[in-house]
């Protein structure tokens, strides 16, 4: 009885959230950060240093669950929510700690092997992605393009994205917005996550997801920066915001532009 209910309400072979599941993966997330704080502060890395390195690492989770989307993977538990982000989670955290003992072996930058084992991981996604719809991929980027360019122009002039890292957290949520978006209001896609769905079906557009997540972002890397003294817990704060903004991001993003031919 226990695993069937795991089953209906944890683990999707069909598309959907509810605020059960919402809530509750949130409490697993919040455990897995504070674990992986614990985990920077014994190998005395500092997390910000991960955030170009981890990118393959994001895109093999992301490009996978795209590829599921589209029929090119079969649909298993291992490919889908949480399946998928555990996997990979569990992978980028494997890659990250033997890394570090190379480094130590080797002294070649751990930095650059994250990097280059998250990049062939990324090889079959590549390999399976079939044909893209220029149309949609370009509208995507279009419109990220258009609704960052004020962030970008502002940098000099803003301290709070001054800071490259900040920045980059919130262009990677302005992509996920983006690519929401033009998948709903122009390609009929759905909303799966619950206050964007609600917001969305009240206002009749996805273009709220702009102002909720510009706000909830900015609010929460002010917070950061004013009240979390510790550094490896404020980047690894980040850290988490900026997957959180990417990795739905490049799901959608290549789920849009295999799915729309």
């Amino acid at each position: 009885m226990i695993l069937d209910f795991i089953r209906e309400y944890f683990v999707y072979l069909h598309p959907g959230y509810t605020v059960l599941n919402t809530v509750v993966f949130g409490i697993i997330l919040g455990i897995f950060v504070i674990l992986i704080i614990k985990m920077f502060q014994r190998i005395k890395k500092d997390p910000e240093n991960l955030f170009i390195p981890l990118i393959p690492f994001i895109f093999f989770g992301s490009g996978a669950r795209a590829l599921v989307d589209n029929g090119i993977y079969p649909l298993t538990y291992l490919l889908v929510t949480p399946g998928i982000y555990l996997l990979t989670g569990f992978t980028a955290i494997a890659t990250v700690l033997a890394s570090v003992y190379i480094e130590k072996k080797t002294n070649i930058n751990y930095r650059y092997i994250i990097f280059t084992v998250g990049a062939l991981m990324c090889v079959p996604n590549l390999v399976y992605m079939g044909p893209i719809n220029f149309t949609a991929f370009f509208q995507v980027i279009g419109i990220w393009a258009l609704i960052s360019a004020p962030f970008v122009l502002l940098r000099n002039k803003w301290s709070l994205i001054r800071d490259k890292f900040n920045l980059s957290i919130i262009l990677a949520h302005i992509f996920d917005a983006s690519s929401t978006y033009i998948a709903v209001d122009f390609y009929g896609y759905g909303e799966q996550h619950v206050l964007p769905n609600t917001l969305t079906q009240l206002t009749g557009t996805a273009f709220v997801m702009y102002p909720l997540k510009i706000f909830i972002i900015i609010s929460a890397l002010y917070v950061i920066d004013t009240y979390i003294e510790d550094k490896t817990i404020r980047n690894m704060l980040k850290l988490a915001i900026f997957i959180l903004g990417l990795a739905p991001g490049l799901r959608n993003f290549l789920s849009l532009s295999m799915g729309t031919l």
